[in-house]
Parts: structure tokens; C-alpha cells; sequence
């Protein structure tokens, strides 16, 4: 079963590769512990302090930032053509998105995913991994990423924001990786993760068709500044179950004309 729908995002992918920042990993937050910040690092790292004698102090200081930052410093020397990239992953309707930031990773085993928001999967069922996972197959890249997504569009609300962050993470790991695919071929490959992942590859606008893989980029239909209001109640709506109940209402229309 075909469908056709127009959507309109504020593109990714451009002649200027939207990057917000590429700075260095003093700026991550790891995954439930400390600051990655060595601007605070003299306010913040703990110190434990005991008593030689009366007239003799001696202070022990652990560092937890000092090891981080020693690792990604010893990343970044073999790290070409990026190693550290904040980009932006917006949702399918307007100027709304979740940030994701990627570092190289000195493991050549497995991912690391960190989030701000409780319940979202950091194994292989997220997109992000999902995503990366397939680039190493299709180029045969050995590169591992720590991740941390910012989310800020609402799950279950139909606006794409997983499968934004999956087309981000394919188009920032062939960043990492020096443009090992083009991005056609990110495009192609993105519909193996899932039908609405291929249109983040528009320039913005685009007429999508099939299960929302083929993808044709057309000129915006309404002016991507005009003012909206988005409205997202507590229940969740997946997006196979609302397509396959909009051709429900389709076959229930033709056969009361």
C-alpha cells in the first residue's frame, strides 16, 4: 500500500554543513556523573584532605576531568578529517529539534548513548545506534562514537524525532569517517531503518511517496517562518498504526461516494 504526504523541516544537510559547534569533549556531560568542564574544574573537582601532624598538611586531590580530558586529547591524534561534531536533528514540521553531539570513541567495540530525558533506549534499539551500526556495514568503518542526545521533541507525536536523529547520526558518522558515501547514498540506505528516515535527506520540503522512501525535494508550500503552535497530548501515536488507519478512512470514503 502507497501513500504520498508533504512534509517540511528545517533541512540538515546543507551546501554549508549545518554544525552548530565543533568543540571539544570538555563540553559533553557523561551519562549520570560529573562535568565534563575544565572551566569548572577548579570549582568542582572533589579533594580529600587529612592531617600529617599539627604542623604538617598534606592534600590529595582526585580528578576525575584530568583522565577524560587525557583520553580525548590522545583521541584527537589520530582522529581526521572531525573528532568531535554538535549538530543540530530537527523534527519534520518546523524550526523544533533535539541536539546531538558525537566523539570519536577510543573503544572499537560498541557505542556509548547518554540523553537527557528518562526512557529512551541507549542500546541498539535507539535510531542513533541503529543508524551507525548500518554506516559500519555499508563502508566498513571500524569507528565507535560516544553520543549524547538533548531531546527536545516529544516521542510519540508523530514529528519524526527518532528518525531525524538516525539520518543525523548517518550523515555525522560519514563526516568522521572522510565522506566515505555520498549523500544519496546515506539516503538510499537510511530507508533499512525506517520509511520516514530518507526525507531528512531533502533540502526541506519534499512530495514523499511508496512507504515514504522515495522522496522528491519541491518548494516549500507555506513560508518555513510562519508562526505555529504545536499541541502534543500524553498519549503516544505510532506512526505505522496512524498510516495504516489514514488508508482505513481512505477505502471508507471511496465506498460511501
Amino acid at each position: 500500500m502507497t501513500s504520498s504526504h508533504f512534509l517540511c523541516h528545517s533541512p540538515i544537510f546543507t551546501p554549508s554543513p549545518n554544525i552548530i559547534e565543533n568543540r571539544s569533549l570538555s563540553s559533553f556531560r557523561s551519562h549520570g556523573s560529573s562535568f565534563f568542564d575544565s572551566k569548572s574544574r577548579n570549582r568542582r573537582t572533589p579533594f580529600v584532605r587529612f592531617m600529617v601532624s599539627a604542623r604538617k598538611q598534606v592534600e590529595i586531590v582526585y580528578n576525575p576531568d584530568e583522565r577524560i580530558n587525557k583520553l580525548a586529547d590522545e583521541v584527537d591524534k589520530e582522529a581526521a578529517p572531525v573528532s568531535r561534531l554538535t549538530l543540530f536533528s530537527p523534527c519534520k514540521v518546523i524550526s523544533l529539534g533535539d541536539v546531538i553531539k558525537f566523539s570519536l570513541s577510543p573503544s572499537k567495540a560498541q557505542d556509548r548513548l547518554s540523553t537527557n530525558v528518562p526512557g529512551v533506549p541507549l542500546d541498539d534499539r535507539n535510531l542513533i545506534i541503529k543508524a551507525l551500526n548500518l554506516y559500519r556495514k555499508k563502508t566498513g568503518s571500524n569507528n565507535f562514537f560516544w553520543i549524547h542526545l538533548d531531546k527536545k521533541v516529544p516521542t510519540g507525536a508523530g514529528l519524526g524525532g527518532g528518525s531525524s536523529n538516525a539520518a543525523t547520526a548517518l550523515w555525522a558518522a560519514n563526516q568522521f569517517n572522510g565522506f566515505l558515501a555520498t549523500e544519496k547514498e546515506l539516503q538510499e540506505w537510511s530507508s533499512e531503518i525506517g520509511s520516514d528516515v530518507p526525507f531528512f535527506f531533502s533540502q526541506g520540503a519534499a512530495y514523499c511517496t511508496g512507504r515514504g522512501e522515495v522522496v522528491q525535494n519541491v518548494p516549500p508550500p507555506l513560508p518555513l517562518d510562519l508562526p505555529m503552535v504545536l499541541i502534543k497530548p500524553q498519549q503516544a501515536c505510532s506512526t505505522a498504526e496512524v498510516y495504516k488507519n489514514l488508508q482505513r478512512l481512505k477505502f471508507f470514503h471511496l465506498l460511501k461516494d
